[in-house]
């Protein structure tokens, strides 16, 4: 008997509708108290959407409002400031 292959999850980049594997991307969360955040862990509760590591993809999702789509809200401005720079930090890494 043969072993059965993992089945790996994928998820599609809102910026580059791209369909990637779920450790290859970001998760912007939407918390149940309707604050948006950074999910590094992409376990925490709550409305997810997914963006490539970079700054390009992040920058196409607020374009095309794909962020906003995802997470079935209307995004503040400074939201997506302070989102920018984490992202920004993470891809110095």
């Amino acid at each position: 008997m043969a072993a059965q292959a993992k089945k790996v999850p994928l998820r599609k980049c809102t910026g580059c509708q791209q369909m990637k594997s779920k450790k290859e991307m970001l998760r912007i969360l939407r918390t149940p108290e309707g604050s948006i955040v950074l999910d590094t862990t992409g376990r925490k509760n709550g409305r997810g959407a997914y963006v490539c590591y970079s700054a390009d993809c992040f920058e196409k999702a607020v374009k095309n409002k794909g962020l906003e789509r995802s997470l079935k809200c209307k995004v503040p401005e400074e939201t997506y400031e302070s989102l920018k720079k984490e992202i920004g930090s993470i891809e110095k890494r």
